[in-house]
């Protein structure tokens, strides 16, 4: 599919949407739900069509990266995610200023305060876990989950391969996790 798509087969590109746009509805919905943003059909449709977007941006150099070290869905779900969580901090963050209104000024005035104490709240907790990690695997955390950078941009900054920086994220979440719940116990 993947092939036709690329090649640009009449047709092709209905059956990726078909296949896929499932997936993409699904990220959306998860990753709302970790973050705690409500959205709506009206989100979901523009979060969806910034997906495709960035599909098919530079003819469809997102896809003819994929270089099947893993599931096409798996790679899929990992560019979307990105994509979807850039999209929600860039909403958030026009929000916050005010050149975006939410769908109910009652709701945004009633839970900003919640929101801004559980930001700060998390903002200091996430600190002190990147603290206890060691200096090279903290700056990666940092700048993935901080700061929003890329593999290709973390790697960049920091002078290292791009593939161990998915590896190196993972035992760092683990370390914390692991911390976290060996300080609840305390």
């Amino acid at each position: 599919m993947l092939k036709r798509c690329l090649a640009e087969e009449p047709g092709a590109w209905k059956d990726f949407v078909d296949r896929f746009i499932g997936l993409f509805t699904h990220v959306i919905h998860h990753t709302a739900h970790a973050r705690s943003i409500r959205v709506t059909d009206n989100d979901i449709d523009d979060l969806l069509s910034e997906v495709f977007l960035v599909l098919l941006a530079n003819d469809y150099r997102v896809l003819r990266n994929f270089r099947g070290q893993s599931s096409l869905a798996t790679y899929l779900t990992v560019v979307s995610r990105r994509v979807i969580v850039k999209k929600m901090v860039e909403r958030r963050m026009a929000e916050a200023l005010g050149h975006v209104s939410t769908s109910s000024r009652i709701e945004r005035v009633s839970d900003e305060q919640t929101r801004q104490q559980q930001a700060l709240e998390d903002q200091e907790e996430i600190q002190n876990m990147i603290r206890q990690l060691p200096p090279a695997d903290a700056q990666i955390v940092e700048q993935y989950h901080l700061q929003g950078k890329s593999y290709q941009q973390i790697s960049s900054d920091l002078d290292i391969p791009e593939n161990s920086i998915g590896p190196t994220l993972t035992r760092a979440r683990n370390r914390m996790r692991e911390n976290k719940s060996r300080t609840r116990t305390l």
